[in-house]
Parts: structure tokens; sequence; C-alpha cells
């Protein structure tokens, strides 16, 4: 009955935008490299599943397998860590992520998480893009394209993130310029970018960063002295929360997708094949 009820929750959530999926256009007999199906398979990234492989944790038709060489057709039984997997049609949404709300595929406590968002919302398992914490709210990508994922939660690709931050107390103008010149961490320094101040709030601000480290900003303020009240992501890799309401979620649009695809050096995608 849960899940019933979930299911038409969810369906009401959708912006009303059009399914964005693509087929991977891998014919039946087509060989592919196999720690590439895994990742297309949504996954994980090519680097994850070679250590998958690696340890003996992947069957193909009912055979451990640890070539790193091994092709598969898409026809293949393929199992990781004893779960079947298939190709399956890229999708890639969009979720305006609400308080309360964990970023994981599914949580042994019974708390609600984004996956319980978007649940059967495509018919096609998608994996969240990085984490927000538990009361972090605003933009989070959920897609089952492993190559992307991964490329866009590395570092080195320094995909830019933009969050509104409410502090405790106001934060004074010297504080903030430390956000630009750098916070000496526990683990280094954080420094912050394209600072903007709200007019007539003055407890609010907003900061761009492009790494991911765990509670960053969260960090950045309580080495003031002071904490976060309210954070929210209102901006990732050049894409708004414009039209999404809290809770709500949309696909991306085929020129979001590439040029996510551009920003971190994947080929674009073809969907006239589709």
């Amino acid at each position: 009955m849960k899940s019933s009820n979930r299911n038409k929750r969810n369906k009401k959530k959708n912006s009303g935008t059009l399914p964005t999926q693509i087929d991977q256009n891998y014919s039946q007999k087509e060989k592919i490299r196999l720690n590439k199906f895994i990742a297309h398979a949504g996954l994980c990234s090519r680097r994850e599943a070679d250590t998958y492989i690696a340890d003996g944790l992947v069957k193909v038709n009912g055979k451990i397998v640890k070539e790193m060489g091994t092709q598969v057709r898409r026809q293949d039984s393929v199992e990781v860590n004893g779960q079947r997997i298939q190709l399956e049609p890229f999708v890639y949404l969009l979720l305006n992520k609400p308080k309360n709300t964990i970023t994981t595929t599914d949580d042994d406590r019974g708390r609600n998480t984004v996956l319980d968002e978007v649940e059967d919302a495509t018919g096609a398992r998608v994996y969240p893009v990085g984490r927000l914490d538990r009361n972090t709210t605003g933009l989070l990508i959920l897609t089952n394209d492993g190559d992307l994922t991964h490329r866009l939660m590395h570092p080195s690709y320094k995909v830019r993130k933009t969050y509104e931050v409410e502090s405790e107390r106001p934060l004074s103008n010297d504080e903030l310029n430390m956000f630009r010149s750098g916070i000496p961490l526990e683990d280094g320094e954080a420094k912050g970018h394209q600072l903007k101040y709200i007019v007539d709030m003055p407890n609010v601000f907003q900061v761009s960063v492009f790494e991911g480290r765990n509670r960053l900003i969260r960090r950045m303020v309580e080495h003031f002295g002071t904490q976060v009240t309210k954070l929210k992501r209102i901006e990732y890799a050049g894409l708004t929360l414009k039209g999404v309401k809290i809770g709500r979620w949309r696909y991306l649009k085929q020129k979001e997708i590439n040029n996510l695809r551009k920003l971190v050096k994947l080929e674009s995608l073809d969907f006239k094949k589709n």
C-alpha cells in the first residue's frame, strides 16, 4: 500500500516535461567491453567496474570473469555482486530535493530518500550524482549514465556548484572575504567564488565552490564560530531550479544533457537516432 501511494504521489510531482531518454544503440550481437557494459547499465563508473571485475564479483552467463578485456553482448547475462544488470536507455532527471531526504538509493532506517521522490518515474534505475546532506535542499541530478556521473563528481573537472546559505548570525565583511582568500579546514584550505550578498537579508549570501568535500559549506561557516541554519543548492554545472518547485523534478532537455557531457569532455549523444 505504501508503494502504491508513493507512485500516485510521484506522478503528480513531475513538472510535466516530456521524457528525455536515449537508447544506447548496441545491437544484440555487438561486442562491448565488460566494464563499459557495467557503467552503461548505470551501476557505477568504468573504473569502479574494473574493481568489481578484479574482485571476482562479476559473472557473465553464470561464470565469474576476472579478465579486464572481456567483451560481452547485449544479450548476455551479466551479474554484479549477485545483481542482474542490463543496458537501459539513458535517463536524466533534475530534482529539487526537499529537507529531511537522504541522498542514497535506500535507507535501512526507513527514512525518505531521493529515489522515493522519483520512484517509478521512469521505469529505469537512476542514481544520484553526488550527495546533499539530509537537511540540505536544492538541485540534484539523478541518472543511469555511469560515465557522466563519475566525471561530474571527479574533482579534476571542477564542476561549479552554487549555494544559498543562511547562517545563525550575519557574517562580517572580513569573514565573507575569507571565503575568497581561503578558509583553513582540517582537510585543507577551502575557497568560495562569486560571493553574492542578499539585500535586506544580512544572514543570507550565495557562494560557489568547485569541489565536493563532505559538509564543505557548513564547515566553512562553522570556522567563524557560528553555523548554517539553511542551505540550498541553487545551481549545478550551469543548471538551475527554474520552474521546479521543492520536492518536484523534471527531465533534463537534450541540450542540457549534451552541455553536461561537453563540460566533462564526453562525446555528445545523437538524439536523432532514437
